[in-house]
């Protein structure tokens, strides 16, 4: 491997070259099981023909050009979104990170409008919203903010999935103008609120009670994942801003902050923007993804298959002592061991398995959308199997 690249990812020792649905092939032409989808990228899985023909002809006819001008594709991707969300404005930018630096930008701008000198955002413990200085600020951990002080002030920070300290801040405090949370906390560990639809229910009350923003994290739970287009479908409420990247270009760089109301006014021109954001290229990429997800039913699919699969490792790790839990919305499933599990990784790897570990006991699970039932029984059977190894040792 070359000496030319920064030291920022613990590579595991193995180089893909050629991907089709559920599987990848590395440059010795051994086959794997992606069961990570790029970490909730690749929600149609590798090499989708009718993705890779979206953007061939995209390429083909033109990639770039700047947000100074027209752009077809965005625009009837902005319209997309809003039809399937039932919001009204979006913007557009490269990853999750940047949609998350935009809400936070719009929400202090929506406080200073408000003659709220120093606005504060509220989030949570255990968060995660990315890795520039406001979002690694924002994120709920440590271990990604240490050695990066000062961090950027602007954040309240309270337990996740625990209404009443949201409370307390709203009854000390006159300068919030938003909460920040995710509807699942992926890289937190698949933490699902215990009743998740009362939790966004009795946050979006709180908001409306004091005038602040909903914003939600829907970077991971997005586009199809839980098994509806957004996490907050399966609950009675609306956010007010709602930020996305991952699953939503299948691969191609694309993020999106979208919002709603007030809230979809608050940027005016010169407030933001970006180079890339919204090109033909990614929005193209993100038009025939949602396209394919509605034709090939794959919402329906990931609230099936990620059922079935929770219930099937129920199942095959019911008398194995250190599993704690099977949990999952759709096809995001966290497995919690009672011990760190960090070697799993290289376990499966070895079984021709691709599988991630987060919070340290936390087995994540992201397989693409596109997953089959015959896919998911031999990952069942193949980690579970790992699995009752690891914990035998």
């Amino acid at each position: 491997m070359t000496q030319h690249l920064m030291n920022t990812y613990s590579r595991q020792p193995v180089t893909f070259v050629k991907g089709e649905g559920v599987w990848l092939w590395d440059n010795q032409g051994e086959k794997y099981l992606d069961a990570l989808a790029g970490v909730a990228v690749n929600g149609l899985g590798h090499a989708h023909p009718k993705l890779v023909k979206a953007i061939s002809e995209q390429a083909g006819k033109l990639i770039h050009v700047s947000n100074i001008y027209q752009i077809a594709e965005q625009a009837a991707l902005a319209d997309k979104l809003c039809e399937i969300s039932a919001m009204d404005k979006v913007f557009f930018c490269n990853s999750g990170c940047e949609a998350n630096e935009a809400a936070i930008k719009l929400a202090r701008l929506y406080g200073h409008n408000k003659g709220i000198e120093n606005p504060e955002i509220i989030v949570m413990d255990k968060s995660f919203h990315g890795r520039t200085m406001a979002t690694l600020s924002a994120t709920g951990s440590r271990k990604v903010q240490a050695g990066f002080e000062p961090l950027v002030s602007g954040f309240v920070r309270v337990p996740y999935d625990d209404v009443e300290a949201v409370k307390q801040v709203a009854t000390r405090k006159n300068n919030v103008v938003a909460i920040l949370v995710e509807p699942v906390q992926g890289e937190g560990g698949i933490n699902i609120p215990k009743d998740a639809a009362g939790y966004l229910e009795a946050l979006r009350e709180i908001c409306d009670a004091n005038g602040w923003l909903l914003m939600l994290d829907e970077v991971q739970t997005g586009i199809g994942r839980t098994g509806t287009w957004f996490a907050f479908q399966h609950t009675s409420i609306k956010p007010d801003v709602m930020t996305l990247a991952k699953g939503l270009g299948s691969g191609v760089p694309i993020g999106a902050c979208v919002a709603r109301g007030v809230a979809a006014d608050v940027f005016t021109y010169g407030k933001h923007g970006s180079t890339f954001g919204g090109n033909p290229l990614a929005t193209a990429a993100g038009l025939a993804t949602l396209k394919i997800i509605e034709e090939e039913h794959l919402r329906e699919n990931a609230e099936k298959i990620g059922n079935i699969m929770r219930e099937s490792f129920l199942a095959e790790l019911k008398t194995t002592q250190g599993v704690v839990t099977v949990r999952n919305a759709g096809l995001m499933i966290g497995i919690e061991l009672d011990r760190p599990c960090g070697d799993l990784v290289k376990m499966a790897l070895e079984d021709h398995l691709l599988i991630n570990v987060t919070a340290e006991k936390v087995v994540r699970l992201l397989p693409p959308l596109i997953m089959n039932q015959a896919e998911a029984q031999i990952l069942v059977s193949r980690l579970s199997a790992l699995i009752k190894a690891f914990l035998t040792k």
